[in-house]
C-alpha cells in the first residue's frame, strides 16, 4: 500500500497522484507540487489515501509544501503577467499577419515560461513569432495548437442546458461521440440541437448510451410481430425510457394499445412475413401474459363522471342558517308592501289576465297577435 494525495492543476483537469511526505492534506487545500516542469501550484481534490501499489506509477513526485501567503501573492502576479502577455501576443500576431486565434496564456509558477494556446484551420509557421515574443517578454515561449473541443474546455461557458460546460467543469478527458448514439437514443439528428458550442456532438450523449444499448437488446424492434394479452399484432413504437410498447392489434387496428415490455411475446423480430402456419393462441392463453391492470384503449371513451349530490354533505347547521336567511328576507318587507299584496284582487283561474294584472307584458301579446300598432 502507498499513501498518496490527488491534485488538480486546473478546474476540470485530470487528477495526479503525489507523495504527501507525511504531511496531512485535506481536500480543497492549496499546495505546491514538484513536477517535471518545476514547482507548480495546485488544489488537493483527495486527501491522504492508501491505495494499491499497482494503481500508481513509481516514483511518485513529492509534495513541497502547503501554499503560503507568499505563494498566493506570486500566483496573483503570474495572473497579471498572463493578461499582459495575451495583449502583447495578439499585437504580434497581427504584425506577422498569421491566421491563428489566441485562446489562452498560462505562466509557470516560477515565471520562467509562458505557454500560449491557439487555434487554426491549418498548420502555422510561427517561428518568427516565437523569437519576437521571447525578445519582448524575456522568458521561454511555447505555442501549442489545440482543437475546438479543447478551446471550449479552456474558455468555459454555459451550455443549452443552462449549466457550465461539462468539459470545463468535471470531465477529465474527452470521450468519442458518434451520430449513432443520437440515433440509438431517438434524438433529433439536426446538428444545431445535438452539437455543443464547439460545433462537435455534445459530450452528454455518451452518459446514457450504455443504458440505451441495454434497452435495445431487451426491447422488441419496431414492426415486430408479437403476442399481447388482447391479441396479436405488430409493434408501432417503442418507448425506451418507460420500457413500453405500442401494438396495433389485428382485431382492433384503429385502436393501438400500449403494453409493458414484459407483457408481450415476440414471434418475429423486425420486419418480414409472418411465420408460415402460425396460429394465434386462444384468448385465455394470451390473457396470461398480462401482468398489470388492463389499460384503456386509445380513443375509447372514459366512464361518465357522476356529479356529487351536495345535499348529502349539507349539515343541519347549514340548513338552519339558510332558513334563517330566508326568514330574515321575508320579515324585512315593509308593512305597506305586505298590505298592498294582501289587498290586491286575485284573478280566477278561468279569467284572462288584464293588462298590468299578471300574465305577460302587453308588448308580448302585441307581437303574438302579429305586431303593428294596437287597435283603437
Amino acid at each position: 500500500m502507498t499513501e498518496i494525495i490527488a491534485v488538480r492543476f486546473k478546474n476540470g483537469g485530470k487528477e495526479y497522484y503525489f507523495d504527501p511526505k507525511g504531511t496531512a492534506v485535506s481536500p480543497g487545500d492549496q499546495v505546491i507540487i514538484e513536477t517535471a516542469k518545476g514547482p507548480e501550484f495546485g488544489v488537493c481534490c483527495r486527501g491522504n489515501t492508501m491505495v494499491e501499489d499497482d494503481q500508481v506509477v513509481q516514483p511518485l513526485r513529492p509534495l513541497l509544501r502547503l501554499a503560503t501567503d507568499k505563494d498566493l501573492a506570486s500566483l496573483q502576479r503570474n495572473r497579471e503577467r498572463e493578461r499582459e502577455a495575451m495583449r502583447v501576443c495578439q499585437e504580434k500576431i497581427a504584425e506577422h499577419k498569421l491566421d491563428m486565434g489566441l485562446v489562452r496564456c498560462e505562466s509557470s509558477f516560477d515565471g520562467n515560461k509562458l505557454l500560449f494556446f491557439f487555434t487554426s484551420e491549418g498548420r502555422v509557421d510561427f517561428r518568427a513569432l516565437v523569437k519576437d515574443l521571447a525578445t519582448t517578454l524575456h522568458c521561454r515561449i511555447e505555442l501549442r495548437q489545440i482543437g475546438v473541443r479543447d478551446e471550449s474546455k479552456l474558455l468555459g461557458g454555459l451550455g443549452i442546458c443552462g449549466r457550465p460546460y461539462c468539459c470545463n467543469a468535471f470531465l477529465e478527458q474527452f470521450h468519442p461521440v458518434s451520430i449513432k448514439m443520437a440515433k440509438t437514443q431517438g434524438l433529433s439528428l439536426n446538428p444545431a440541437k445535438i452539437s455543443g458550442a464547439c460545433g462537435r456532438l455534445m459530450c452528454c450523449l455518451k452518459y446514457e448510451q450504455d443504458a440505451y444499448e441495454d434497452a435495445v437488446k431487451r426491447l422488441p424492434k419496431k414492426d415486430s410481430f408479437v403476442e399481447a394479452p388482447d391479441g396479436v399484432g405488430n409493434v408501432m413504437d417503442v418507448d425506451m425510457l418507460k420500457e413500453t410498447v405500442k401494438v396495433r392489434l389485428d382485431n382492433a387496428p384503429d385502436s393501438p394499445q400500449v403494453y409493458a415490455a414484459d407483457e408481450i411475446r415476440v414471434v418475429r423480430s423486425g420486419k418480414g412475413p409472418r411465420p408460415e402456419g402460425y396460429t394465434s393462441p386462444p384468448p385465455v392463453e394470451l390473457e396470461k401474459l398480462r401482468k398489470a391492470t388492463p389499460r384503456r384503449i386509445q380513443g375509447e371513451p372514459r366512464e361518465p363522471v357522476v356529479p356529487l349530490d351536495r345535499s348529502l354533505f349539507r349539515s343541519d347547521a347549514g340548513e338552519r342558517k339558510a332558513s334563517s336567511r330566508r326568514g330574515a328576507g321575508q320579515s324585512g318587507r315593509t308593512k305597506e308592501a305586505r298590505s298592498r299584496a294582501e289587498s290586491r284582487p286575485s284573478a280566477a283561474p278561468t279569467d284572462k289576465p288584464k293588462d298590468g294584472q299578471g300574465g305577460k307584458p302587453r308588448s308580448h301579446r302585441r307581437r303574438r297577435s302579429g305586431g303593428g300598432k294596437p287597435k283603437a
